[in-house]
């Protein structure tokens, strides 16, 4: 804890900076440091408070003071102290980082009661593709997408600039793939129920038989574990999981970016899974096909035609992302069940590999896409450059 000789000396180096101003005014570079590590430390805090959450409640009956969600508030509540500072100083950000920033904090604060109210309505709700759910993922998309921006824009160039920008697009890997946890515990609770164990609480279990107006049997399970088709996790990994990726390795510009944000955000995944089973929470499988397809997007772009790089890679992405999944599924299942004799534990959700052609279409589109947005980027830069070459006397 800091020393009230500490917090003077903070608040005398603060307040002079409190001032109105307007989105793009020029940030002494100290304070633009602090805003950025304050997004760090806030991206944190929700990180941790989402992992613990999904897991807390494939265990418990939801509770809306549950410590996962005081964690998660706890980050959110210096989210909006810093999208106050930026919106009243005009420090740290340009107009469109602070759109972005500003709407994706509204949307997120109009969520959290509409969520409530939707658990008071409809009951347990435990899927992590419910509409209210999905208003809080969309919230953060775009309140890491305008931090994105901003430390893009104003960031000087070099090591830190490099590493914090990853960090930022692991926050953002994080945040799509966060309902897709829901399938990784999921399979992992059936594959419990199968060798005779189960994860929940017989509370939870009961409770939500009693909702689906069943006893609590294997069928129960599945519908309370696995209540989305078994396209929907590949297609959506790979159309927006993998698309991340792409727009990470693009903007950072380095060979091996879209490999280690990948890495990071599996990292983290790996770090937890031990703490919260060892304490007696449910386990989930860890994706760890992410990492394999981080690595086919790199080798994407020692292509140099942009529209030729979006085609080859998206067919390589996304059979190396199905065929990680096929062989993660296999091989740790494997492993896993000569060790405990328990089937899957870091195994995959259910693969539908027929969508393959459908995950592929989806990502090829996206990523044509962000090719042509940074061409028309790049384009504008080349002519601006050759204005002020021209008018340089």
């Amino acid at each position: 804890m800091k020393s009230p000789a500490s917090l003077k000396r903070a608040a005398e180096w603060a307040l002079p900076y409190w001032t109105r101003g307007q989105a793009g005014r020029e940030t002494p570079q100290d304070l633009f440091r602090v805003l950025y590590f304050g997004w760090l430390v806030a991206f944190t805090l929700k990180l941790l408070g989402s992992a613990w959450d999904v897991s807390w409640h494939f265990k418990w009956l939801r509770d809306d003071l549950a410590p996962p969600h005081l964690l998660n508030s706890a980050g959110t509540a210096i989210a909006v102290a810093l999208t106050v500072i930026h919106g009243y100083t005009g420090y740290g950000v340009d107009k469109a980082a602070l759109r972005l920033i500003q709407w994706g904090t509204g949307i997120f604060l109009v969520a959290v009661p509409l969520d409530l109210i939707n658990h008071r309505v409809n009951g347990l709700d435990i899927t992590s593709w419910s509409p209210s759910h999905i208003m809080l993922y969309l919230g953060t998309f775009f309140m890491i997408a305008g931090v994105l921006r901003g430390w893009f824009m104003g960031a000087p160039p070099g090591r830190e600039r490099t590493v914090v920008l990853g960090a930022f697009f692991a926050f953002f890997l994080e945040n799509v793939h966060f309902p897709e946890q829901h399938q990784e515990y999921g399979i992992l609770s059936i594959g419990a129920w199968d060798n005779h164990a189960t994860y929940a609480e017989q509370i939870l279990l009961q409770f939500a038989a009693d909702q689906m107006g069943r006893p609590v049997d294997r069928a129960m399970m599945v519908a309370f574990s696995l209540p989305v088709p078994d396209l929907l996790y590949p297609v959506y990994a790979v159309v927006v999981g993998l698309s991340v990726l792409v727009v990470a390795r693009l903007l950072i510009g380095r060979f091996g970016a879209a490999t280690l944000v990948a890495g990071a955000y599996v990292g983290v995944r790996t770090l937890l899974w031990p703490l919260l089973t060892f304490t007696g929470f449910p386990p989930s499988a860890v994706p760890f096909f992410l990492v394999v397809a981080g690595l086919v997007v790199d080798l994407a772009f020692l292509v140099r035609m942009p529209y030729v790089r979006a085609v080859l890679g998206s067919v390589g992405v996304t059979a190396a992302a199905y065929g990680a999944l096929v062989a993660q599924s296999a091989i740790m299942g494997g492993v896993y069940s000569a060790i405990k004799g328990q089937k899957g534990l870091l195994g995959a959700p259910p693969l539908a590999t027929s969508s393959a052609v459908w995950a592929g279409l989806g990502l090829l589109a996206v990523w044509l896409t962000v090719e042509w947005l940074a061409a028309r980027r790049r384009g504008s830069q080349t002519i601006e450059a050759r204005v002020i070459a021209t008018a340089t006397p």
